[in-house]
């Protein structure tokens, strides 16, 4: 045999054999996952159930960090420049992966380039809430209330960017309306200036605005899905309310840096599958208003491709600018 091609077999042996040895000992320390929002928020709330279904299974502590700030740039950024050793993961959110790469035009990480998808994890569709103080009961409400006094209407948003920021307008583009913005640092801040009338609308996940709605601290007047939601069965949606095809549904997957070895990557998006389909962990996503969803690599990677498309659409027909 050519001695070349001898010792170019022997390396990719040696190769293949230490990828393994990787993932079989993988995990031996704690792993970070990074969270590009507040604690309270559906970011942090999947995150931290996640984590806690790891930890349990593999005997590792694993640490959710939350990095919020400019419309999850700042922690996305964090986890596209870390050690691509499978210790640091990011979760995947809409805004940062869908959204951002038209939204902005200069961002400090690539979405697709410098991350490996491990999978998606849950569907969050976008509720328009409002203050119970707000004169308005439905959509309808809403619009005409907008259209009589032009730019008179604040809305809050989880900040520039984020998933919430851009349903809004594209919700503004749809019904012709003013408004104007206003970006908080998460869901917390902004729900409790929402629930006093500060700011008096916004939108944001079913998970974070869905036990407000229930104890009365905001109202619902609408959901971002194609029928209703069984979470809220009762709650119009977006599109029935007068804007048909209106459609805004977020996500929550994970990812790791790029060149994490893919036996790292397939073990990790076993397990997180795994857990997925744990009864009890099926009943507490149902519990929270996440649409778990648990997917293949390759899918998530396509999904996340045909996310950017499809939200950079809205960016531009929307004329959205981040802040």
């Amino acid at each position: 045999m050519n001695r070349a091609i001898a010792v170019l077999l022997i390396s990719c042996s040696s190769a293949f054999t230490s990828l393994n040895v990787q993932a079989q000992t993988y995990p031996n320390r704690p792993i970070r996952v990074i969270a590009q929002f507040q604690p309270g928020t559906s970011t942090d709330i999947l995150a931290r159930v996640i984590a806690q279904k790891l930890t349990e299974a593999w005997g590792q502590q694993v640490v959710v960090d939350n990095r919020p700030g400019a419309g999850a740039i700042v922690g996305t950024e964090l986890g596209a420049h870390a050690l691509p050793d499978g210790y640091t993961l990011t979760m995947g959110v809409s805004s940062a992966f869908g959204i951002n790469p038209t939204l902005y035009s200069k961002l400090p990480y690539d979405a697709v380039r410098d991350f490996a998808p491990i999978t998606n994890i849950a569907l969050t569709p976008q509720t328009l809430v409002v203050s119970p103080s707000f004169a308005t009961k439905s959509v309808r409400d809403l619009v005409a209330a907008a259209k009589a006094k032009p730019g008179s209407i604040n809305y809050a948003s989880l900040g520039s960017g984020s998933t919430s920021h851009l349903t809004m307008e594209m919700f503004k583009s749809a019904a012709a309306i003013q408004l104007n913005h206003v970006p908080y640092k998460g869901s917390p801040s902004a729900h409790a200036d929402v629930m006093a009338g500060q700011v008096p609308i916004m939108f944001d996940a079913i998970p974070a605005v869905l036990p407000h709605i229930k104890g009365g601290k905001l109202r619902g007047l609408g959901i971002g899905t194609r029928t209703r939601s069984p979470f809220m069965p009762d709650l119009p949606t977006i599109a029935e309310s007068g804007y048909p095809g209106f459609e805004a549904v977020g996500w929550i997957g994970m990812v790791a840096p790029a060149r994490t070895p893919e036996a790292i990557l397939n073990k990790l998006n076993a397990e997180i599958v795994r857990i997925l389909k744990e009864p009890e962990v099926k009943q507490r996503l149902d519990a929270l208003a996440f649409t778990p969803v648990g997917d293949t690599r390759s899918e998530y990677a396509a999904f996340i491709k045909s996310e950017i498309a499809k939200w950079g659409k809205a960016v531009k027909d929307s004329g959205a600018k981040a802040d």
